[in-house]
């Protein structure tokens, strides 16, 4: 049997890892929480400075001191976090669970897709808000475009995920890709998917080809 060459053997080996590499990708659990306008804000927290707390995965990114009160016609859940910096426009994102708990009936979709969003109300003490931009997220991939040049990856693409995990190994469909020159690799879902599919901290997902 012919001898391989030691630098044909390493060339397999990191053509190998680095497979393994792309194939692996983090994923981020959401809770709920608010982006708010630099106006909105003002209204609800008169006079103050958002206040960073905790540094987020996406460059510039970060949640804030500050939390706010969101009511449905059901009920209401206080300490939802604030995500900064501040957005052109205010934008609540719940679980599907907390549609039904505080009769907010919000559509999946898109941050930032908010044109049949749901009224919500949002208060901080006495002062409150209320307007149409309450939404489900849905799930997607943020990618830089170097990894969606090496993962073969489209703007625009809707793609198939698979999490392998305890005892609930999911495939996830329509999972959208949200690319950005600075965006570091990573799958969001929610709270009520992470938990259907037992996703941990350290779960990751891998694309389906088909």
């Amino acid at each position: 049997m012919a001898e391989v060459a030691p630098e044909l053997v390493a060339k397999i080996v990191s053509e190998v890892v680095n497979e393994i590499q792309l194939a692996s990708i983090p994923i981020g659990i959401s809770n709920r929480h608010i982006h708010l306008s630099e106006a909105d804000f003002q209204r609800l927290f008169p006079g103050e400075e958002l206040r960073p707390m905790k540094a987020l995965k996406q460059p510039g990114e970060f949640a804030a001191e500050q939390t706010v009160t969101i009511v449905g016609s059901k009920g209401e859940q206080s300490r939802v976090r604030i995500l900064g910096p501040f957005r052109k426009n205010s934008q609540v994102e719940i679980s599907m669970t907390d549609t039904r708990t505080l009769g907010i009936p919000a559509p999946v979709r898109l941050s930032g897709n908010l044109a049949d969003a749901a009224e919500v109300t949002v208060k901080n003490g006495e002062n409150q808000i209320t307007f149409k931009g309450c939404i489900v997220a849905k799930r997607h991939i943020h990618m830089s475009f170097k990894d969606m040049e090496r993962f073969r990856i489209q703007a625009g693409d809707v793609v198939k995920v698979r999490v392998q995990s305890e005892g609930r190994s999911t495939v996830f469909e329509d999972v959208e890709i949200r690319p950005g020159k600075t965006f570091i690799l990573e799958m969001h879902v929610d709270t009520d998917e992470a938990n259907a599919a037992n996703i941990k901290p350290d779960t990751v997902a891998s694309l389906v080809r088909e």
